[in-house]
């Protein structure tokens, strides 16, 4: 691993020279390519000069133990040596995450599928709430929300698909895919009685510059008046679109935009993310299982979180995490258990690679 860290360090300090070299600053696009590639390489070479620094520091404190007799100093430099020791192992765990491959989607655009699932009109309502909880996290971080198809009838979100849009989307959003359970009494109910409801919660990285070949033989393209709010303009004209790609049956529908046009093109991007993600799953007989594992059909017993609305917590069961602040959660404050679920999956990487 040292080895390789000097290595990047070396490139990291190469492309820092040529970054002010006036061939390079010459050629945007080449300037933008190494500016890049020197931005990611810098959280590794600062926390490696970090294990540089401290590896040093242990090494004079050996060194000054050696001859030190005054019982004072040589406690210190004892003390200075094991904490160094102690925090060259935390830096070393560190360094190891940095240095695991990148998800080349992680800082791209994400779409979201809100549907709901068991439960009736109340995993519609709670297929909303998960809307908003996801409208407020994404606001949080300064991200862009564009909704792409939505169905909701008399306030009940029967299904909602949204792209976010903005640096790093999809790495915050990317562990929320799989079966939601709340727990709660709802405002349907008048006995009082607490119910269990779910709604399925599906997560794709946008595929806008992925190729992926269409056949246009293999759509079947229809166009309708879009519904909802929008005035006249809206319902009058059939500016919304449906793509059905024939060999795999996926449908994608779009209405935000009033442009024909538009609609169309975020439609085709939409089918190809779906089209990426399942070509993906095909492939690799894994990743399938993981998918259905956390995608499902929308059963209560194939869950990943719980909302107890009694209790007021919220469950992540893949990680056993509990927050007690339900209310703050469902308002947004979600980034405590993102930062929970990515720590976990870098560790479970680390372990794989560690066997």
């Amino acid at each position: 691993m040292i080895e390789k860290l000097k290595k990047i360090k070396e490139k990291f300090e190469e492309l820092t020279k040529e970054l002010i070299d006036p061939n390079v600053l010459a050629d945007m696009s080449v300037w933008q390519k190494k500016s890049k590639e020197q931005a990611d390489l810098a959280p590794i070479v600062e926390k490696y000069n970090e294990y540089e620094k401290t590896e040093n520091d242990m090494k004079d404190a050996e060194e000054m133990l050696k001859t030190e007799t005054d019982p004072d100093m040589v406690a210190m430099l004892n003390d200075e040596f094991y904490s160094g020791k102690e925090k060259l192992k935390e830096i070393e765990n560190e360094l190891k995450i940095l240095l695991l491959p990148k998800d080349e989607n992680d800082e791209g655009n994400v779409i979201v599928e809100i549907r709901a699932g068991v439960g009736g009109d109340e995993a519609g309502i709670f297929a909303g709430d998960l809307f908003r909880m996801y409208n407020m996290f994404a606001d949080s971080n300064r991200f862009k929300v564009e909704v792409l198809d939505e169905n909701i009838v008399e306030g009940v979100t029967k299904e909602v698909s949204f792209m976010i849009t903005g640096k790093g989307a999809f790495a915050k959003f990317k562990y929320e895919s799989g079966v939601h359970r709340v727990q709660r009494v709802p405002v349907t109910e008048s006995s009082g009685r607490i119910h269990t409801s779910t709604a399925t919660v599906a997560v794709l990285p946008e595929a806008k510059n992925i190729k992926i070949d269409i056949n246009e033989k293999d759509l079947q393209i229809d166009y309708y008046r879009a519904g909802g709010a929008g005035g006249q303009h809206v319902n009058k004209t059939e500016s919304a679109i449906r793509i059905t790609h024939l060999p795999t049956g996926i449908i994608v529908a779009c209405q935000d935009e009033r442009s024909q046009g538009k609609n169309k093109e975020k439609a085709m991007n939409w089918l190809k993310s779906k089209l990426y993600d399942y070509y993906q799953s095909q492939e690799d007989s894994a990743y399938a299982e993981k998918r259905k594992s956390q995608v499902g059909n929308g059963d209560r017993c194939e869950k990943i979180r719980t909302y107890n609305y009694p209790q007021s917590r919220v469950t992540d069961h893949r990680i056993n995490m509990t927050i007690y602040s339900l209310e703050n959660f469902m308002n947004g404050d979600i980034g405590e258990m993102v930062k929970a679920l990515t720590i976990a999956d870098q560790q479970a990487k680390l372990a794989e690679i560690e066997e």
